[in-house]
């Protein structure tokens, strides 16, 4: 057996693409562990997700659930993974490699193929509401694993692209700290002056909020006025601020992710997750190719496929993968049909995502589209709100818990029902 350069023996027939992950330099680069606030490792560290959002809907046929050598086809390749049987986009070597450490839903299906309603849909788990606005996924997690001792948001979003996650009816607290271009120390928060002026710029802030909050305490409390002054504050003087420092890390894990945005957003992800933040969001965007989509998708897979692959293999050598969700997705697939563009369009109806770490399985694969493309409906289909109960479930979370939004209204945290092949044993509901 051929070693990754991980400790994990490979298939010798797979040696080609785990040349890639062998090359990632993370096995003896790692530093030492330092102690920060999720200390703990293991299942006993308390739960976070890092969400992977794919903005613009990513054709599951160039991805992972391609269907070479058809009419729906088109020119993608297919390459075998680590686990056997199973192959995924030729572009995809890194995250061959490690696939065993994933599993794949081919069968997605949503009743939302707009951007902005589908976006919804898949990170909330429930169709958009005219009175209601559903919290995501990330803010659910949040809520319900509440972390003490870090000054660190709760949930943080990393990039641009899409249509942004929210707080919901649980509260714009839990709306992510956003970063558009991860790496530094934070978006506005390392002060541009000496300690001294800083000091006395505060104090004049103190003051003008005071007289500011004088007949006006129902505004102040409705615009959070001083929660999100206290927490900026209380950041900016935080040595955990660092966890958004990229270039923290030895040059060889840098590499391993990538010198992109993308790259370094999902490493300030992990970065962020070992620091205790319950929800962190990660964006590439760029997949709504009604034109030219072979192009594009292989462009982004250069960008996709070293960042994904190394925050698997960082989380999981770290002993952090056992407590930590990752899920991968977007807004909806796209169709078997080729239009005259050299696209594909929406298609919500049989799409993929993956799924790795905390009480998610390891190599299983759900569901399955037409190669002929002439089935609307995938074998074994999962409805977006089963994913969510899912991944709640796989953190430990009582999904179908009721929660009293604003207005009195019962709401359960999930709609859906738990895809069981997806669960470890240990965790699987009982009969």
């Amino acid at each position: 057996m051929a070693s990754t350069g991980f400790g994990d023996a490979v298939d010798p027939s797979r040696r080609r693409w785990c040349v890639h992950v062998a090359g990632l330099g993370l096995s003896l680069a790692l530093p030492a562990l330092p102690a920060r606030a999720a200390a703990r490792r293991g299942v006993e560290r308390p739960g976070s997700l890092v969400t992977v959002w794919l903005a613009g809907g990513p054709s599951q046929l160039e991805t992972f659930d391609p269907h070479p050598g058809t009419a729906i086809g088109g020119p993608t390749r297919a390459i075998d993974t680590a686990l056997d049987g199973v192959q995924i986009g030729a572009d995809y070597p890194q995250l061959a490699a490690v696939l065993d450490r994933l599993s794949i839903v081919r069968s997605l299906v949503s009743k939302e193929g707009d951007h902005e309603r589908g976006t919804h849909a898949m990170k909330t788990g429930y169709r958009p509401d005219p009175v209601l606005t559903h919290p995501s996924l990330g803010a659910v997690v949040a809520h319900e694993l509440p972390q003490a001792g870090i000054d660190l948001p709760a949930c943080v979003a990393l990039g641009t692209g899409g249509f942004r996650s929210r707080g919901g009816y649980l509260g714009a607290t839990l709306d992510p700290y956003h970063v558009p271009v991860p790496g530094g120390k934070g978006r506005n928060l390392v002060p541009p002056v000496d300690p001294g002026r800083q000091g006395r710029r505060l104090a004049a802030v103190e003051a003008v909020s005071r007289a500011f909050e004088t007949g006006r305490a129902a505004a102040v409390r409705r615009t959070l006025h001083d929660h999100v002054r206290g927490e900026a504050i209380a950041l900016m003087d935080s040595p955990q601020l660092a966890a958004f420092d990229a270039d923290a890390e030895p040059r060889a894990v840098r590499d391993a992710y990538g010198d992109t945005p993308f790259g370094r957003g999902c490493l300030v992800a992990r970065r962020l997750v070992e620091a205790g933040v319950r929800s962190v969001e990660v964006t590439l965007a760029g997949f709504d190719t009604h034109a030219d989509n072979f192009a594009g998708h292989a462009a982004l897979a250069g960008t996709l496929d070293p960042a994904l692959a190394a925050l698997v293999i960082d989380l999981d050598r770290r002993d952090l993968l056992d407590s930590t969700v990752i899920l991968v997705t977007g807004e909806f697939g796209r169709t078997p049909s080729i239009n005259p563009l050299e696209g594909r369009d929406h298609w919500p109806h049989g799409f993929s995502a993956l799924l790795a770490g905390g009480g998610i399985a390891r190599g299983c694969v759900v569901g399955a589209t037409d190669p002929d493309g002439r089935a609307r409906v995938p074998s074994d289909p999962v409805d977006v709100a089963d994913l969510t109960a899912t991944v709640l479930a796989a953190l430990g979370i009582d999904f179908a818990r009721e929660i009293a939004t604003p207005a009195g209204r019962p709401m359960r945290l999930s709609g859906g029902r738990v895809v069981e092949r997806l669960l470890v044993d240990g965790l699987r509901p009982r009969a």
